[in-house]
């Protein structure tokens, strides 16, 4: 009796290419975003009051843009990327 061939069994399956979710452009807005996130608190524990004015005028402002400007980093998709062909 005749052995069927053997086909692909000792290849590995390829790999389908796989693009990133986000880019270099995306990390660095994403950085950015930490950094002022972490200065803002850093700015509230060097000044030591509740009632200063960095901690209620600059810093509500400060947190509130760098939280929504991560989203916006996380959303964006720049113009330039090119879907992958099916």
């Amino acid at each position: 009796m005749k052995s069927l061939p053997k086909k692909a069994q000792n290849k590995p399956a390829e790999k389908a290419a796989v693009a990133m979710p986000l880019g270099a452009a995306n990390y660095l807005m994403i950085a950015s975003g930490a950094l002022v996130i972490a200065g803002s608190y850093f700015g509230m524990y060097l000044e030591r009051a509740v009632d200063g004015f960095f901690s209620l005028s600059i810093t509500p402002f400060t947190l509130i843009g760098s939280y929504l400007w991560i989203i916006f980093a996380l959303l964006y998709r720049s113009k330039k990327e090119k879907k992958l062909p099916d």
